[in-house]
């Protein structure tokens, strides 16, 4: 596995560790910046808007860059957002700064995921997207709890500075060890770029991540007061259960992996079957500890760790230049938007187990768009088969 690829996964890693550091420090940066806790849960969801819709369009700005210059310039960008956090002087200069960090993060999917596609070959591209998208599982499972326990001794804004430092260090490497290639074959013309867009398959394909994502993040965003309300487990307890969850997302990560390069679309029809019967389980269970936590666990073995196959699958249906995996990354990231929306209403309407049967159904519906590929492959394995016994006759 090319060097480049690990350095890619430390960039990602810094992007989403920012990303969810705003989620461990409610109660300090809402003392700090004189806001209200809900006031500071709609910087994870500017966050969020600026990754769905900014990114595409920074990244149609770098179209015509090459992948390192572009990977470099977004880390100025992402820097200079997260200084402006770090020294914010109130909650509208930290908005502007969340923004900044969400366009810069998901144009660095784009790019980091399109030159990943570059440095290796076709047959083991799953297996190097997977060690790369290994960034965001090991930023949740390590990127929260660190930045979570410098802002709890040092103060928030230390948070932010470390996380600075944190992208200054992966530019460093990025600029060491990060070969200088070209601009990939047919990328920075804005209108090819857009002609991939022109396939209806390919917005069945988006569709279908964005279901898988939505489906576990239903659940994942309300874990926390499902596990101590309903299953009964100390507040205490939670951090070191979510570690775990973390953990089962490496693993899972790693095993789709080496599995997507094969048939992605198995891969993902497998994984939102055994969703949906998890958070089924989870929803049926939650009131009984051990089931709850190895339902929780299932769930992190094939919720978001479909992302080598989904991004494997996005590629053969149209390419792996930056802007169909940026606008693939802003589908996933309205799945988290839908999920943690939907399951909210949810819960206001029927209880805290709701989100979980909303994250079973979703990812029922992700199954459903997935038949039109099976059906064709099973067809192509037919005319294959009656093929052979027609020429012998």
């Amino acid at each position: 596995m090319p060097r480049a690829v690990y350095i890619l996964a430390l960039g990602i890693f810094a992007m989403v560790t920012s990303e969810f550091v705003v989620a461990g420090l409610m109660p300090q940066m809402a003392t700090g910046l004189g806001a209200t806790i809900p006031q500071i849960g709609y910087l994870i969801t500017a966050f969020a808007a600026a990754m769905a819709f900014g990114g595409p369009l920074l990244n149609v700005v770098l179209l015509r860059i090459r992948p390192r210059t572009a990977l470099l310039s977004l880390f100025a960008i992402f820097l200079a957002g997260n200084v402006l956090a770090a020294t914010a002087v109130g909650y509208g200069v930290m908005v502007v700064a969340r923004v900044i960090t969400g366009v810069a993060s998901q144009a660095f999917f784009g790019v980091a995921l399109s030159l990943c596609a570059q440095l290796t070959r076709p047959e083991v591209r799953g297996r190097a997207i997977a060690v790369v998208m290994n960034g965001l599982m090991l930023g949740t499972l390590l990127g929260m709890p660190l930045s979570t326990l410098v802002g709890e001794r040092f103060g928030w804004r230390a948070a932010f500075w470390t996380i600075s430092a944190l992208a200054v260090v992966a530019a460093l490497c990025t600029l060491a060890g990060v070969p200088k290639l070209d601009i990939a074959s047919g990328a920075g013309n804005f209108r090819r770029e857009l002609g991939a867009f022109r396939k209806p398959k390919l917005w069945l394909v988006l569709l279908t991540s964005m279901l898988i994502i939505g489906a576990t993040f239903s659940a994942f965003s309300y874990f926390n007061p499902i596990l101590t309300e309903v299953s009964g487990f100390q507040t205490g307890t939670v951090p070191l259960l979510l570690v775990a969850y973390g953990a089962a997302t490496v693993i899972g990560n790693t095993v789709v992996g080496r599995l997507a390069d094969r048939n992605p679309v198995a891969v993902m029809f497998t994984g939102l079957v055994l969703n949906a019967g998890f958070l089924a389980g989870f929803a049926i269970l939650a009131h009984l500890s051990v089931p709850a936590v190895v339902f929780m666990l299932g769930i992190g073995l094939v919720g978001v760790t479909m992302n080598p196959a989904m991004i494997t699958r996005v590629h053969r249906t149209a390419n792996a230049r930056p802007l169909v995996n940026t606008v693939h990354s802003s589908f996933i990231t309205i799945g988290v938007m839908i999920g943690s929306w939907g399951g909210g209403v949810a819960i206001g309407h029927f209880g805290l187990t709701a989100p979980l049967w909303l994250g079973a159904a979703l990812a029922v519906i992700g199954v459903l768009t997935l038949l039109p590929d099976l059906v064709r492959r099973r067809a192509a394995r037919v005319d294959s088969a009656v093929q052979p016994v027609e020429a012998t006759v």
